[in-house]
């Protein structure tokens, strides 16, 4: 995948020399169950995350544009299946996260509609759907912003095995053009 850029970051794939950075911000003991797995115990445990889960095509670092710093991940991950009259291929989930020190400044926003241009534009994409726990106000919140639309409600288990109440979401293809005409993007 192609480096995105914004106003602000930079989605770039991830390399192993991001380790150390990716520690530091996974480590953080709030972040991981958040999204549903383990903090990081180790530099070594990120730089295996890097290799064997960041290194999907579209799993892309958040960096500031300004300074290089690394501030989170976000990323469209196949195959997705919400859609039963889509192909996998033509649908994806969103899964992102953030540093704590980040959170509340309109980053995964903006980092989340260039993907999600991307996505839809290069990619052919016609739905992407995301979720987020029912508790996790943060994510609602930036789900509420890209446009998503309320699909359903389920219990689900996570990788920690940790049952919670999670939402679901999706955007359509024909959704996203809908919105640029009326909202305009971070």
């Amino acid at each position: 995948m192609k480096t995105l850029e914004t106003a602000r970051l930079l989605l770039t794939p991830w390399r192993e020399e991001d380790a150390e950075a990716l520690y530091a911000l996974a480590s953080d003991p709030d972040i991981g169950p958040m999204c549903g797995w383990e903090p990081h115990r180790s530099v070594e445990d990120s730089r295996r995350i890097i290799r064997d889960v960041f290194s999907a095509p579209e799993v892309c670092a958040i960096l500031s544009r300004e300074s290089g710093t690394l501030l989170g991940a976000v990323g469209l991950q196949p195959p997705s299946e919400m859609f039963p009259e889509l192909p996998a291929t033509r649908q994806r989930e969103l899964g992102y996260w953030l540093g704590r020190a980040y959170w509340g400044h309109g980053i995964m926003p903006e980092a989340v509609q260039a993907l999600l241009r991307y996505g839809f534009g290069e990619l052919k994409l016609e739905a992407v759907w995301c979720s987020h726990y029912d508790w996790n106000r943060q994510s609602r919140r930036v789900i509420e912003k890209c446009g998503f639309r309320y699909q359903f409600t389920k219990k689900t288990t996570n990788v920690m095995n940790a049952t919670h109440e999670t939402v679901f979401y999706a955007l359509k293809r024909e959704e996203l053009d809908s919105l640029h005409g009326k909202k305009e993007f971070v």
